[in-house]
C-alpha cells in the first residue's frame, strides 16, 4: 500500500503498530474523565460500569476491529485486481494507508476496555493474600493468547496451502486471503463473547473488606 502519511513521510509498515499505544495514551484519560462520570450517572456505580462489563465491552470492539479489518482487505484486493497488480506482489497498491489505521485505532480502544478491565478484575476480585496469584493469571492471558494464535495460523497455513496452491497467508500478498482469516477471527470471538457472556451474567463479585 501507499504508505505516505505526509508529503516527503513513508512511515514503515511495522511502525503502524504505534496507532495502537496512541490510541490507548488517548482514550484512558477519556474513559476516565468522560466515560466513567456519564456512566456513573446512568448506572450509579462508583466504576461507571463493572469490570466484567469492561471487558465484554472490549471484546465486542474487538469483533468490530476485525470486521473492520476483513472489510478493509477486501477493499485492497479489490484494488489490486482492478490494477491489475495480482502477480506483482513487490508492486505498490494505490491505495492509501490511512485504510488501515481506524482499526489501529479501535483495537487500541479494545485493549483500554479488556486488557485494563482484566487487571482490574484479577486484581480485586483474589482474596488479597492471592493478588500475586491474581496478577499471574492476568499476565497469563498474553502468553495463552500467543501460544494459540500461533497454533492457529499453522493449522490454516496448513489446511489452505497443502495443495501447493495459494493458501490465507501467501507470500503474494495480493494472492492471499487475509480477509477469511479477519472473518474467522471475527467469528471465533462472536462465539468467545457469547460465552463470555453467559457465565459473567452468573458471576458474583466478592465484596471487599475494609
Amino acid at each position: 500500500m501507499d504508505r505516505t502519511l505526509f508529503s516527503g513521510f513513508k512511515i514503515p509498515a511495522a511502525s503502524l503498530q504505534v496507532f495502537i499505544g496512541l490510541a490507548i495514551v488517548i482514550f484512558v484519560p477519556v474513559y476516565d474523565r468522560v466515560f466513567v462520570p456519564i456512566a456513573r450517572s446512568i448506572t450509579h456505580k462508583p466504576s461507571g460500569i463493572t469490570t466484567l462489563q469492561r471487558i465484554g465491552t472490549g471484546i465486542f470492539l474487538s469483533i468490530v476491529c476485525m470486521i473492520i479489518a476483513a472489510l478493509v482487505e477486501i477493499k485492497r484486493l479489490e484494488t489490486a485486481r482492478d490494477y491489475g497488480l495480482v502477480n506483482s506482489p513487490d508492486a505498490t497498491i494505490p491505495m492509501s494507508i490511512w485504510w488501515l489505521v481506524p482499526q489501529y485505532l479501535l483495537f487500541g480502544l479494545a485493549e483500554v476496555f479488556t486488557m485494563v478491565g482484566l487487571q482490574e478484575f484479577f486484581y480485586d476480585q483474589v482474596p488479597d493474600d492471592l493478588r500475586s496469584i491474581g496478577l499471574a493469571l492476568y499476565l497469563s492471558v498474553f502468553g495463552v493468547g500467543a501460544i494459540l494464535s500461533s497454533f492457529l495460523v499453522a493449522i490454516i497455513e496448513k489446511l489452505t496451502s497443502g495443495s501447493g496452491g495459494d493458501g490465507w497467508f501467501s507470500d503474494n500478498l495480493n494472492k492471499a486471503h487475509l480477509d477469511y482469516f479477519y472473518w474467522l477471527l471475527a467469528g471465533l470471538s462472536t462465539l468467545g463473547l457469547a460465552a463470555f457472556s453467559y457465565f459473567a451474567s452468573s458471576y458474583i463479585y466478592r465484596r471487599r473488606t475494609t
